[in-house]
């Protein structure tokens, strides 16, 4: 598995995410890859990582998921891939104290590039499904807890996320359409 720094919408390195990529076997009957494991994971991120939950969505064309995040102490860090269609993968830098705070990255993976997303605590989290319908998988490193869950609005013109035109309005939860802007959060509601 090889890791990527990604590039923030402004031209910053940012740190923490990161774009990693599978070795795949390839031949006649298929494929085969490696999609996680701890010991190559934990050197590629710097630390030891410990997941606790497993989810997986299924979404239609133009869902948009997000922006989503957990504050301490259950903070939730994010292996986010695409096994079947494609989404457009975003983070946003949510450490007060970051030189990235408030901006973003943003990756197309889907089912043939393979490709995950590692959203590590401090960031929100969200996606839009591009293809048909898509299924993600991500894996958390706390469990989900609705007490500890926040969300930030997608469009938030202070984030200035550019996301890929669609034909029609991304449909959205109830909670996500109604989310905060950044600048209407509480302090109290970032991570330090």
């Amino acid at each position: 598995m090889k890791a990527k720094k990604l590039t923030t919408h402004a031209g910053k390195t940012i740190e923490g995410p990161l774009l990693l990529t599978p070795e795949i076997f390839s031949d006649s009957r298929g494929f085969f890859m490696e999609s996680w494991n701890h010991n190559r994971f934990s050197q590629l991120v710097g630390e030891s990582i410990v997941f606790y939950q497993d989810n997986h969505s299924s979404s239609r064309q133009h869902v948009l998921r997000g922006l989503h995040y957990q504050l301490p102490p259950d903070q939730q860090g994010k292996l986010v891939r695409c096994v079947i269609g494609e989404i457009f993968d975003v983070a946003v830098d949510l450490r007060k104290g970051s030189p990235t705070f408030g901006q973003w990255v943003g990756e197309k993976i889907n089912a043939n590039n393979n490709q995950q997303l590692w959203v590590p605590p401090g960031f929100a989290h969200g996606f839009l499904t591009l293809s048909n319908t898509a299924e993600v998988l991500y894996k958390a490193t706390s469990f989900w807890n609705a007490n500890s869950e926040q969300t930030i609005r997608w469009n938030d013109p202070s984030l200035a996320i550019d996301w890929p035109k669609l034909k029609s309005a991304p449909k959205l939860s109830k909670k996500d359409s109604e989310a905060p802007l950044l600048e209407e959060m509480s302090t109290s509601l970032l991570f330090p």
